[in-house]
């Protein structure tokens, strides 16, 4: 970290009675006029923020503030542009499950290219390490009739589905305790469940997984329906019939269904534990939400199917779309709709009001077309702006769409469940992304960065010589209205330490859906520019005042200490 930085030194000034140090109440003005922190806390925090960085004895005791520890301060996750509350689970969690953003991997196997591209349980891995919660699974008959995951019909290299069991085992449930959806692509055939390499995959994968039969004979699930879900030993009956609907459970934990309005699924209270008493897994605190639990659904099977993968999936049903009027009369709470990007596009052409309000009622998933064989990705906030849930990308791709899906679920504890805007969880009401205005409570924002500084950008090259010229682009993202960008100046050879103090503006027509990303390039007049950092956040997470922006590389990678100082402004404008 830069040790002497005039940028904060001339901030430090402004508000120091004697410019040597910030006493209390020098301190607490500027948490309370320039960092708009609450009121009635200002004291205290000014308090701890002193005890908490202030080095010398003497300073602390008499409550006071050295430039250094004013530094320290505005350098640390307290002093970042990312609100400290939204770093932890902040959002309510026992709303219908429909009520959700979910963070989506699309062909999860895959480390590279859809034709050729090397798969591996590591793609799995890292999708769970990152929050992912909904992978996909495509499954074939492999030799011996032992199953297999790969991409069909190409040459990308295949993985045993056993190891892809394993691998969901040991870290589905390391960074977010809430549900994982397996997006189940069963092309397994009938004719190798007999054999013994496939009776030793199912027994292998049905100890680590306990299936319980749903009753769908109405759309009510009332408790009572639990009490008939016995066996003979005690376990939960494994339902063999492809049509009904199966809760999948996976690893210590519990499953439940709560019973909603218009019968959605919630993440909510525990109403049944599905785990058997013969099972191995430990005792689970009923109070607990969704706690470990893995949900699956299939997506395409063949005739005639295989019937002990079946028999482990399927939590929501796919089902063909014909039209959102059909869709309103018809469908079914657990029914779930798949939409290639280019028929999602068209829907929400032709339909866009439409589309909203069948995300409100039912679950949906978009994924990359077919086309993107390099394993590209499409812009995931115009499918956000439909209120899709499940939006399926390729995560072994970096750039600019997985930093928004790193963005946006960056917060609420990087759980993977994003809450929705409420406009877009009332069924009963219509919204239409393109005039957000007429929305019920409109109230746009103005948003003022003033981009200060930046600190350490690194080299774009590994030439001893080579200096970068840095700019900071700044992009909102979100609705159509909403979209823009604007850029500071360039700085000639400085990456060390570039000062701009210029000053972007944008207007905020719905906060709850626009995401701010912060991009820093080298300029160059003669070709294309070069990538330094990146870092993009939701609105709603973004704190005032003087911010530092810790930088990440193109992958979502943070590699400190480069970092940007920017002052923000947030004001209603109606």
């Amino acid at each position: 970290m830069l040790t002497q930085r005039e940028d904060v030194l001339r901030v430090f000034q402004d508000y120091s009675g004697d410019l040597q140090k910030l006493s209390l109440r020098d301190l607490e003005e500027f948490l309370r006029d320039e960092q708009l922190e609450e009121v009635d806390r200002v004291q205290q925090l000014a308090m701890e923020l002193i005890e908490r960085y202030e080095p010398s004895d003497t300073d602390a005791e008499g409550y006071s503030m050295s430039i250094d520890s004013f530094l320290m301060y505005l350098a640390s996750a307290e002093g970042s542009i990312f609100h400290p509350r939204q770093q932890s689970l902040c959002q309510d969690m026992i709303q219908p499950l429909i009520h959700y953003f979910i963070s989506s991997s699309h062909d999860t196997y895959l480390m590279e290219d859809q034709l050729r591209g090397h798969s591996s349980v590591e793609g799995y891995i890292q999708a769970l390490k990152r929050g992912c919660r909904c992978v996909e699974v495509d499954c074939w008959d492999g030799p011996n009739g032992e199953p297999i995951v790969y991409h069909g019909h190409t040459f990308t290299s295949k993985i045993l589905f056993k190891d892809v069991v394993n691998a969901l085992r040991n870290y589905a449930f390391k960074v977010s305790e809430y549900p994982v959806i397996l997006s189940t692509e069963n092309h397994c055939g009938a004719e190798g469940e007999d054999s013994s390499q496939g009776e030793a995959t199912r027994t292998t994968r049905l100890t680590s997984m306990r299936t319980a039969s749903i009753a769908t004979a109405s759309d009510a699930w009332p408790n009572e329906l639990w009490e008939d879900l016995d066996s003979d030993d005690g376990c939960p009956v494994l339902n063999t019939d492809c049509s009904s609907e199966s809760l999948f459970v996976f690893g210590p934990g519990s499953a439940f269904i709560q019973r909603q309005p218009r019968c959605a699924l919630g993440l909510g209270r525990l109403v049944a534990l599905l785990i058997s008493q013969h099972s191995n897994f430990p005792a689970v605190d009923q109070t607990s939400l969704f706690n470990s639990t893995l949900l699956l659904f299939f997506r395409k099977m063949k005739q005639r199917l295989s019937r002990e993968l079946s028999d482990c999936v399927v939590y929501c049903k796919s089902v063909h779309f014909s039209s959102f009027k059909h869709s309103r009369i018809h469908s079914k709470f657990y029914e779930i709709y798949s939409f290639t990007e280019s028929k999602a596009r068209k829907h929400l052409r032709e339909a866009r009001e439409e589309f909203v309000h069948h995300n409100a009622r039912q679950l949906t998933r978009v994924y990359p077309s077919g086309l993107r064989t390099d394993s590209s990705n499409f812009n995931p906030q115009v499918m956000w702006n439909t209120g899709t849930q499940i939006v399926a990308l390729n995560f072994q791709t970096a750039g600019v769409e997985m930093d928004l899906n790193d963005g946006l679920f960056s917060q609420n504890g990087r759980c993977g469940y994003v809450l929705k805007p409420d406009v877009m969880r009332m069924s009963e009401r219509r919204f239409d992304p393109e005039v957000p205005q007429n929305r019920e409570g409109y109230q746009p924002r103005s948003l003022c960065f003033q981009v200060i500084s930046a600190q350490q950008l690194p080299k774009v090259n590994i030439k001893e010589s080579s200096v970068v010229d840095p700019f900071v682009r700044v992009e909102i993202h979100g609705l159509p209205l909403d979209q823009a960008k604007q850029e500071t100046r360039y700085i000639d050879n400085n990456g060390f330490n570039p000062v701009w103090y210029d000053t972007l503006r944008f207007t905020i027509h719905v906060p709850e859906l626009a995401l701010a990303r912060f991009v820093v390039e080298d300029y160059d007049k003669a070709s294309r520019n070069d990538f330094i950092r990146q870092y993009t956040l939701p609105f709603s997470c973004i704190q005032q005042g003087y911010r530092h922006i810790h930088l990440l590389s193109k992958d979502g990678t943070s590699i400190p200490p480069a970092s940007l100082f920017v002052h923000v402004r947030i004001t209603n404008l109606v």
